[in-house]
């Protein structure tokens, strides 16, 4: 109990004495002659959504309050030797979702940052499939990733091997924790991982530790702030389950561009996807455009249109979301419009988008891909972080 009680006073004194309250909260160490350094951080996201495409007829409520990410994680560094958990309390500590670890975990790798053009990540890690997807979450344009990350491999167990900003200019900043284009770099980048059945993505189903693997690759290309690109694709092997009739090959190829202009940002990323939970000719489709603009030092315009095509036992249909609304940023750090700086400012934030639904909503020929809203709603969310 003494240990404990000295533990949590230099804890607690760690997070008072920091002075950068956008970053994380930072303990040093030396052991031996290697320098060591813990990392601390988290965020919220408290919600409150309405519209009929959230609440069903059977509902009498006009507001439905919840939270989408409740986290809390740990970094660590000692020279080469990196490490991470990262939690999430609004998941359930119970489910595995076939991938060997509850979902309550989010990340738990360790890692060994070569050099900018090797570092080795054994453990739980987001697929290096979908460029929406390894953005952050705490770091996305609108409330939602919207319909299209049902199509990613989501996070697995497995290896990856993982290098940055290959061939561009020298200094650049790579520490081995990457899994999307979370800075601008210059230069080339790729992973390559092997993992379980990727049971938490929305495209498998029945999935469980041992009884398959899943595969990604990833290629991508940066020119600083002005332009990234990158190309993945993947698959998840018996997506219906191990024996189940329903037992093809998920495979998955995923595009996508990003890039920003000094007070406005633009995306592109499309997915097209076979054999969803392992049906054989279950395919879907989807095109995804994002932009963002910022108007003041604290109010930013922002639009995101996701169009779905599926295909389900020889039935065509097709779904439109529409995301129109806007990003508050509530006594903002600085007043820099980069990419870079954009991850500060996203620390405090209120964001408003109203959902547009289109397409094959309703009647005998409704939408049969994977999740969506088929009718309009509107989402409010207030996010900080440390």
């Amino acid at each position: 109990m003494k240990k404990f009680t000295k533990i949590a006073i230099v804890a607690a004194s760690a997070l008072l004495l920091s002075t950068e309250a956008s970053a994380a909260y930072v303990l040093k160490k030396k052991v031996g002659e290697q320098d060591t350094k813990l990392s601390i951080y988290g965020f919220s996201q408290l919600e409150a959504r309405g519209g009929d495409g959230v609440i069903s007829d059977d509902q009498d409520a006009s507001v439905k309050f919840g939270a989408q990410r409740i986290r809390l994680g740990v970094n660590y560094q000692a020279g080469p030797v990196r490490g991470k958990l990262f939690l999430d309390f609004n998941k359930d500590h119970g489910d595995k979702s076939g991938v060997g670890l509850p979902d309550m975990i989010k990340d738990a790798f360790i890692a060994y940052h070569v050099n900018n053009a090797l570092a080795v990540k054994v453990g739980l890690i987001k697929m290096p499939h979908g460029m929406s997807f390894t953005i952050p979450g705490w770091n996305l344009d609108i409330v939602e990733r919207g319909f299209d990350k049902q199509l990613s491999m989501e996070r697995n167990i497995g290896v990856m091997l993982s290098g940055r900003a290959i061939g561009g200019k020298a200094g650049q900043k790579v520490n081995g924790y990457e899994m999307g284009h979370e800075r601008p770099w210059e230069g080339f980048g790729y992973d390559i991982m092997i993992a379980n059945q990727a049971g938490r993505s929305g495209a498998v189903i029945n999935a469980k530790a041992g009884n398959a693997n899943s595969y990604a690759f990833r290629v991508m290309y940066d020119m600083g702030e002005i332009f990234h690109t990158e190309a993945s694709y993947a698959i998840s092997e018996q997506a219906g389950g191990l024996g189940e009739a329903d037992g093809e090959d998920y495979k998955s190829l995923n595009f996508g561009i990003d890039s920003h202009f000094g007070k406005s940002n633009a995306k592109f990323e499309m997915y097209r996807s076979e054999n969803i939970r392992g049906v054989a000719g279950w395919d879907e489709n989807t095109y995804a455009l994002t932009g963002t603009h910022y108007v003041t030092d604290t109010f930013e315009l922002s639009a995101k249109h996701i169009q779905g095509e599926s295909e389900k036992g020889g039935v065509s249909t097709d779904l439109g979301n529409t995301y129109l609304g806007f990003n508050y940023f509530i006594a903002p750090f600085d007043n820099k419009m980069t990419r870079s700086a954009k991850r500060k400012r996203n620390a405090h934030r209120m964001q408003f988008n109203y959902v547009v639904a289109s397409g094959d909503t309703d009647g005998d020929n409704k939408w049969n891909g994977l999740k969506g809203y088929k009718e309009d709603a509107w989402l409010f969310q207030y996010q900080y972080k440390f």
